[in-house]
């Protein structure tokens, strides 16, 4: 690998952005924590081996850590509920409260990180499905579509979001179908047969989606940011299901590591300088778009009821909120041990697959 100057920028830009995204995670952590009287013993920037203790505020020593990559938060007895004034001791709402808070963080980060962005560039018209990108030598560009052309129907069916086009090109592969496109104003149609196996990163017919955008104010800014977290939250969540039922492309879909990320984020900034040469173009749009989504993915994933996650610890303090019994420490530790140790090996292999298959973007 070329060890330029450009390089070495995009990785520091990319360790920053990372780092700071885990940072307000654990710092909704943190905070929830505080409100509720829960003490942290430290709050470290970077992971360890400590390099410095930086100051102690209301008892807690913030440090700094070799590990560039995040932050970290230790409440007082976090595993031991025989320690007075410590996480396990608390009460199941108060411990919930502070393992949500920081899945929580990330979202708001999320909304924030989107309402810029559509402060900038509009509003999505999400009933108006347009070509952005035509790939070269395939279905698309063989039928002739050229970016901005509008598709308005398939075999007869009207396309009113993304989703209903996908839908209705999963529902023919391999067979030929017809296509109602509007291109400046004028209707045209064409026919194509969807790739049952396409390449990677192309899809069935070789192009990439989007919606046009319209001009809105701050209020509906927020208002669309929200319902983007929404949405990019579900489909997340649904992901296994469009994989099981097949209207998803596993190769689409794939899990990345911090390389897989890297690689999304270099693209999105390479896309970002080129748009930034057009004085109709609003630079950093794609970063921050990337931004948002990793803060969305972190939030959700850190709910999955997996253990050493959030949410697998959340998944210990619902049975004593139901049946007031609660789990014995020693068991929930060594689950929670067990889980951190399966992810640190799913996170080895997934890195592993990031170098040897690279991620390709469209």
């Amino acid at each position: 690998m070329n060890l330029s100057g450009d390089f070495l920028i995009t990785l520091l830009q990319f360790i920053i952005v990372l780092g700071l995204l885990v940072f307000f995670h654990e710092f909704g952590h943190y905070i929830i924590a505080r409100i509720f009287h829960i003490e942290i013993e430290e709050f470290g920037f970077g992971f360890p081996p400590r390099m410095v203790k930086l100051f102690t505020l209301a008892g807690t020593d913030f440090t700094l850590n070799w590990i560039p990559f995040g932050a970290f938060v230790r409440p007082k007895g976090e595993n031991d509920p025989n320690v007075p004034g410590g996480l396990a001791s608390a009460p199941p709402l108060v411990r919930l409260g502070v393992l949500l808070g920081g899945p929580a963080m990330n979202l708001i980060i999320g909304v924030i990180v989107f309402s810029f962005v559509f402060m900038r560039v509009g509003a999505p018209e999400p009933t108006i499905v347009e070509v952005v990108q035509v790939n070269e030598n395939t279905p698309a560009s063989q039928a002739g579509f050229q970016e901005g052309d509008v598709i308005t129907q398939v075999n007869g069916q009207k396309i009113d979001s993304t989703t209903s086009l996908h839908a209705a090109i999963q529902d023919s592969l391999g067979k030929e179908i017809t296509v109602v496109y509007s291109r400046q104003g004028q209707t045209m149609e064409t026919r194509l047969t969807p790739r049952t196996n396409p390449p990677e990163g192309q899809g069935p017919i070789g192009i990439v989606l989007g919606n046009p955008f319209k001009p809105i104010t701050m209020g509906q800014a927020i208002a669309t940011a929200g319902a983007t977290v929404v949405n990019q939250a579900n489909q997340l969540l649904l992901l296994p299901v469009r994989l099981i039922q097949g209207e998803a492309n596993p190769g689409e879909s794939r899990v990345v590591g911090p390389k897989g990320m890297f690689d999304i984020y270099t693209e999105a900034r390479r896309m970002d300088s080129e748009a930034a040469t057009s004085p109709a173009q609003q630079p950093a749009v794609n970063v921050l778009w990337f931004v948002g989504i990793i803060s969305i993915a972190l939030g959700i994933t850190n709910l999955l009821p997996i253990p050493a996650l959030d949410g697998g610890r959340i998944l210990f303090v619902l049975p004593e909120l139901i049946l007031r019994r609660r789990v014995p420490a020693q068991y929930e530790n060594l689950i929670h041990l067990v889980g951190f140790a399966a992810l640190l090996l799913l996170m080895g292999y997934v890195t592993i697959q990031d170098f040897a298959n690279p991620i390709l973007m469209p």
